[in-house]
């Protein structure tokens, strides 16, 4: 009886032929959500959740999303496999991971001196670079949308101090994206790793040093307890956008109310999930340090010169890469970059120099 009544409501109105289709039950549809992260993680974990529970709001419940944790139904760095291929319907995660999707992909999360968090979604809202990430995601069979944002990111967690260039050169360290990239030009020995991982890697001694978000994730992963030196700013990520890919041809069969839904669902997470961040890093940070014995360190202004000459190479050899697309959004993020760069000379930079001044306030 339960097989007669599915196929009923699928003859009714579900698209329920492929393995991407979801599956349907009493008209509404049961979405899989895998992420690359623990379940309820601070930061990400606790924003796919708040994803999952928004899409479901939003469409009024008829489309209900389940969360599944890294590890529960695929391991964490295969969600996007896992929904290109229809095993589920979304995930949750950061471009940073798909790399070896396409170079191209790499620019839609961060880039070493690169966008902050604001200027990150303006690039896609207002300087053509949602065209481009849904372009080149569109190649995979997903639709993508930003959904939050980590602001500022650290350069991490070292057990010894940096004074020079010099003491990067072998230093084995945990990064992604193209901040890899940067940093191995830099004979830094990047290895890609989780957060846990990272954590019994420094315990173990097999990594010197690494980075993963902030203040709020990093201290409750408990890398404090495994490394006391901790490095800011974050140049090789100056901001770290999270997304969520749906299937495309499961977004495609959805009437265009629903496709709002899950659209706004996203665009409306993405300032409540950075200012989550930002608020929580800076109380975490305060504890990390009077609780912890944390020791917070600027890098050596030399450097940050030589990472910012070594990034550069890296956007170089991006403007010459053979896939034309990915040669198109590097151009594109360098125009918005250049024009926004202009501007907040005199707006944020200039605030925020002028809040640093010495007065009474």
């Amino acid at each position: 009886m339960q097989r007669r009544e599915f196929m009923k409501t699928a003859a009714a109105g579900a698209v329920a032929s492929t393995i991407a289709a979801p599956a349907i039950a009493q008209g509404k549809m049961q979405w899989k959500m895998v992420t690359a992260w623990p379940k309820n993680l601070p930061g990400p974990g606790v924003a796919a959740q708040k994803l999952a529970d928004r899409i479901t709001a939003l469409s009024g419940g008829r489309i209900e999303v389940k969360l599944f944790a890294a590890g529960e139904l695929v391991p964490g760095r295969g969600v996007f496999d896992a929904v290109s291929q229809g095993t589920a319907e979304l995930y949750h995660a950061v471009p940073a991971y798909w790399g070896s999707k396409s170079k191209g992909i790499l620019m839609f999360g961060s880039q070493p001196f690169g966008l902050r968090a604001d200027e990150q979604v303006g690039w896609l809202t207002h300087g053509g670079g949602q065209a481009l990430y849904d372009e080149i995601y569109g190649r995979f069979g997903l639709k993508p949308f930003l959904c939050g944002n980590s602001g500022p990111q650290w350069q991490g967690w070292f057990k010894n101090e940096i004074n020079s260039v010099d003491d990067l050169k072998g230093l084995r360290f945990r990064t992604t994206g193209l901040a890899s990239e940067m940093c191995s030009k830099l004979g830094m020995a990047v290895q890609a790793m989780g957060g846990r991982a990272m954590f019994q890697a420094l315990q173990s001694g097999a990594l010197d040093a690494g980075e993963f978000i902030g203040p709020w994730t990093d201290s409750a992963l408990g890398f404090y307890q495994v490394a006391k030196n901790y490095y800011w700013p974050g140049v090789g990520e100056p901001s770290s956008a999270e997304e969520c890919a749906v299937n495309a041809k499961v977004y495609n069969e959805l009437p265009d109310d629903l496709k709002q839904a899950v659209s706004y669902a996203c665009e409306s997470l993405y300032n409540p999930v950075w200012t989550e961040y930002t608020t929580k890093h800076a109380l975490a940070l305060t504890k990390l340090v009077e609780e912890q014995g944390v020791q917070v360190k600027k890098l050596p202004d030399d450097v940050i010169v030589a990472m910012g000459n070594a990034a550069g190479e890296v956007i170089a050899e991006l403007r010459e890469d053979e896939d034309e697309l990915v040669r198109r959004i590097v151009e594109s993020f360098l125009a918005y970059r250049s024009s926004i760069s202009s501007y907040m000379t005199y707006a944020d930079n200039g605030q925020m120099n002028a809040r640093a001044m010495d007065y009474k306030y």
